[in-house]
């Protein structure tokens, strides 16, 4: 479906007796964020479905053999640079008896083998060895039908873009091209564009809150100059900057565009009680950017279905992976990178900005204490909606940032996945 035309009616019970309280997306329902059947749901639908989901950076595996603990969704996975140099990833569940086998977050093997009962698998998934597969001085044994070739992992389609690794459930997802469309293709090429990419840090935290509150907390800018106190005193982030809204013809993904603004105080300042023009950093060197891409824009927030944000703030450049792992709670993994050829007063710069965001960052522990709240409040009145209306009831492209037009967006594509 495409933006602009009609969604599922309202007031129909779809999956799992659920009914949808509105026609259009202008309206919520709390049960959608609460319900684990919902997220079991999901789980199939979305992150098992025709989707790609983000999974690693290429760089990550710069030699044959290594390899990375992942998540599509709820489920763990094993992402490889395979003997021929492609890329395979695996569930990281055994065939046997369904340990999950691989306990290290990186490393380099030639085998992946199960420590419970000793099974091996090659790096593409296929099983290569059973321990004691004859049995032992005629004792015991598999029987003589088993067969190796039956008892492969699970594999996950893969596909690569310019560094980036993404992994597909489905046996026959649309292409990379095709999901993503030109305008996103523009906004995530303009990050990654052919440069070798260098990780400089990882971040992870748990959020007690649904995955869809953080993925919204991205497509949200209109909170970010009211809840985000550093943002709008220092004029990094405010209502009053050029900026825009840009979604893909399906809702599906969307980027927030904005060019950073100045400190000094006017009309609009004077309507958020937050402002605080004597704000000042000690040290103002985390605050000082530097030009690296064509256009003037300052923050590019990208969010791609199902489950990763790519953040541009300022220079500060990280893959925000979502890791559903219930209906209340979501973990939240961060790779920081920068280019192969930056040199170290670049990187250094990448990394003072980082603190803007984080687990711990000075934006971003406003957003984690107000989604553990929001979730709780969720969780206290299922049967209610909450009012997605700022900028309309419509959907489509912004050029302000005082809008939830793509929050509206994205629910027209989770709709229509759903069933609701």
């Amino acid at each position: 479906m495409r933006l602009g035309e009609s969604t599922t009616n309202g007031h129909h019970a779809g999956p799992l007796g659920h009914t949808w309280p509105s026609a259009d997306t202008s309206r919520i329902p709390h049960w959608v964020y609460t319900d684990e059947r919902v997220f079991e749901l999901e789980q199939k639908k979305i992150f098992g479905g025709p989707f790609w989901n983000y999974v690693a950076l290429s760089t990550e595996l710069p030699e044959r053999g290594d390899f990375v603990r992942s998540w599509v969704g709820n489920q763990p996975v094993v992402v490889a640079r395979t003997k021929s140099g492609g890329v395979s990833v695996v569930a990281n569940r055994c065939s046997h008896r369904g340990m999950s086998f691989c306990m290290e977050e990186r490393g380099n093997t030639k085998t992946f083998v199960c420590p419970y009962h000793q099974w091996s698998f090659d790096l593409e998934g296929r099983l290569t060895g059973v321990s004691f597969k004859r049995g032992v001085r005629g004792n015991g044994g598999m029987p003589e039908d088993f067969k190796l070739s039956d008892h492969n992992l699970t594999t996950y389609r893969t596909t690569e873009r310019n560094g980036v690794i993404f992994a597909s459930a489905a046996e026959n997802p649309p292409t990379f091209e095709e999901s993503f469309g030109p305008d996103m293709l523009h906004y995530f090429d303009r990050v990654f564009d052919g440069r070798e990419l260098r990780v400089i840090g990882y971040q992870r935290h748990r959020i007690p809150a649904n995955w869809k509150l953080v993925f919204e907390n991205i497509k949200d800018p209109y909170h970010a100059s009211l809840l985000h106190v550093f943002l709008v005193s220092l004029g990094l982030f405010r209502a009053d900057q050029p900026s825009r809204v840009v979604m893909d013809a399906t809702g599906q993904h969307a980027a927030l565009v904005s060019r950073r603004g100045q400190q000094a105080p006017n009309d609009v300042t004077a309507q958020i009680k937050t402002f605080d023009e004597r704000l000042v950093l000690n040290d103002s060197t985390m605050l000082q950017p530097a030009k690296e891409f064509p256009d003037e824009n300052t923050v590019v927030m990208h969010t791609l279905w199902p489950n990763v944000m790519v953040q541009q703030q300022t220079n500060t450049l990280a893959m925000r992976h979502m890791a559903p792992r219930s209906a209340g709670v979501t973990d939240l993994l961060w790779t920081y990178f920068g280019y192969a050829d930056d040199d170290e007063e670049m990187t250094l710069r990448r990394l003072r900005q980082a603190n803007l965001q984080g687990p711990a960052g000075l934006i971003g522990v406003d957003d984690w204490e107000v989604l553990a709240y929001h979730q709780q409040g969720l969780a206290s009145a299922p049967e209610e909606t909450g009012v997605v209306e700022m900028g309309g009831r419509g959907v489509g492209n912004e050029e302000h940032m005082v809008t939830e037009a793509a929050v509206r967006a994205f629910y027209v594509h989770y709709r229509e996945v759903m069933g609701w």
